[in-house]
């Protein structure tokens, strides 16, 4: 359905600090994306009520709430907390509260915000038991002499920060802040006012399976207020998933202590193999991965580039018609929360004005039942697909117009042949977002050739290949840049939420004076 009912009981929740729940002075409307009705309302913390935020989180240790040395047992809490939260995310009208939240929130199609739901409990569901401990594994290597050996840990960062974006309430937020609880941190968690409802539940959910209540602090309100409290507060270490201005901020904000999964201007590539049975798929999956969320994917694909086969195959006539069955009634296609409906279509005639452009189809407002309704804030186009010639790219103006990332129903398409594939490298080389990327292809010759010549994060290759659907069971994130986040992973968590400590023990027996090694 539409979610067009209004959520039950509109209220204010009060942020969670030291273990409290606290008021606020003020609180904040949102208004359905939908209809500009009043939905729900949030705290508005102000810089002064922040200040419990900066205090609590300077209390925090460097050396964490626990560490492999201190207070152990906790890894094995979490797990349990872990364990008793996955079996709750189970039942039916939970799956479906959490569902029905997101999609009202963020609209999108409910097979979207329950399919972001199941990859957030299956992620529980994997780091449930002994799983937090397993996270934390090190290594120990023996010494020069008996008594000396060097133990590698996993260590906290103690005080951190967490700020989630709007388009997944749900999945970044929960996954996140489970690996930096993990790992022994205690964070400060901020995600987007028009959607944190979300993660609120979650953190009551965390609550009643048995999380302590003192371990997360969560602060609604205005991101500036946020950023604030966490620089004030010390976090020896933020992470951030949003747009890159706001990334490149809160990185000179923090003194470059953060962890980024920003912005995501991704690629794909259809190789030259292509046949009549292939076209359907692939078509399905660019639609999927172009449109689906509206385009509000960090891994959505903003540029398409096309073989001549496939284009001689009719790949354009088969996203054409997948795009426009998508329609506002089932929220295939809905408000784009971050560009207006003006932007938008500017940002398409801009395209256009490229030499050789076309409108592929779509570039209009979104228009049918209820379309009317969506408030003038946000955005409502039609899915949109702009074709610009390989050969216009190769000006700098032009390709800086192309790569703009519009973070909604919005791509680009372009075609190569077979003498084209070093320029279409080119214009991979010169891109400056590496999330996700995919090679369409079951050629191992050009697939390796693409692949060993670029450098996104999370690139998949094959005839199904896609840039979106990341699934708790691989990593995801950026690449190139070595302030480049992960998440879903024990080696994401590793790498985000902790950080490497050698300790190497030496205890003897003496050998002499020092000099000499001991031999028997």
């Amino acid at each position: 359905g539409t979610g067009r009912r209004p959520l039950t009981a509109p209220r204010a929740p009060s942020p969670p600090v030291g273990g409290k729940w606290a008021p606020t002075a003020k609180t904040m409307t949102i208004p359905d994306p939908l209809t500009g009705a009043a939905m729900v309302t949030v705290p508005d913390t102000s810089p002064e009520e922040a200040r419990a935020f900066s205090t609590s989180l300077a209390r925090v240790p460097k050396s964490g709430l626990h560490n492999p040395l201190k207070r152990p047992e906790r890894y094995a809490m979490y797990g349990e907390v872990t364990a008793r939260a996955a079996a709750e995310m189970a039942r039916p009208e939970v799956e479906a509260f959490f569902a029905r939240l997101v999609q009202r929130t963020s609209p999108k199609s409910i097979a979207q915000a329950t399919t972001e739901v199941v990859v957030t409990r299956r992620f529980l569901d994997n780091f449930g038991g002994d799983q937090p401990r397993f996270a934390a594994a090190g290594r120990v290597v023996p010494g020069d002499r008996a008594g000396q050996f060097s133990t590698a840990h996993r260590w906290p960062f103690g005080p951190v920060g967490l700020i989630t974006p709007f388009n997944f309430p749900i999945e970044i937020p929960a996954l996140q802040l489970m690996g930096a609880l993990y790992m022994g941190n205690k964070p400060l968690l901020h995600t987007d006012r028009r959607v944190s409802i979300v993660v609120e539940q979650f953190v009551r959910l965390l609550h009643f399976c048995g999380a302590p209540l003192a371990d997360v602090d969560l602060l609604h309100g205005a991101g500036p207020v946020a950023g604030a409290a966490i620089k004030a507060g010390g976090a020896r270490s933020t992470l951030f998933t949003g747009s890159r201005a706001v990334a490149e901020k809160l990185c000179a904000d923090l003194g470059g202590r953060v962890f980024l999964e920003d912005a995501g201007f991704d690629w794909k590539i259809l190789g030259p193999d292509v046949s009549p049975s292939s076209l359907p798929h692939a078509a399905w999956q660019c639609d999927q991965d172009a449109y689906a969320c509206s385009g509000q994917k960090c891994s959505a694909q903003s540029m398409l580039f096309m073989h001549q086969n496939w284009v001689d195959a009719g790949i354009e006539d088969a996203l054409k018609k997948r795009a426009a069955a998508r329609t506002l009634s089932d929220l295939t296609i809905g408000p784009v929360l971050t560009w207006t409906t003006d932007a938008m279509l500017a940002h398409v005639g801009k395209l256009l004005a490229i030499p050789g452009a076309r409108l592929a189809f779509g570039g209009r407002k979104l228009e049918g039942e209820g379309a009317a309704l969506i408030p003038a804030r946000y955005g409502a186009i039609e899915p949109t697909a702009v074709h610009v010639p390989l050969s216009s790219l190769t000006d700098p103006a032009h390709f800086a117009t192309a790569t703009t990332e519009v973070f909604g129903p919005v791509q680009v398409l372009t075609t190569y042949g077979d003498e084209e594939v070093d320029a279409v490298l080119a214009c991979l080389e010169r891109m400056d977002a590496h999330l996700t990327a995919a090679v369409v292809s079951n050629d191992p010759v050009f697939t390796n050739r693409i692949l060993a010549n670029t450098v996104n994060g999370t690139t998949y290759a094959g005839a199904l290949a896609r840039t979106t659907g990341a699934p708790q069971n691989h990593w995801f994130g950026p690449a190139g840049d070595p302030r480049a986040a992960g998440i879903g992973t024990p080696e994401a968590i590793r790498l985000v939420w902790s950080c490497h400590r050698e300790i190497v023990t030496d205890v003897g027996p003496a050998a002499g004076d020092g000099a000499a090694l001991v031999t028997t």
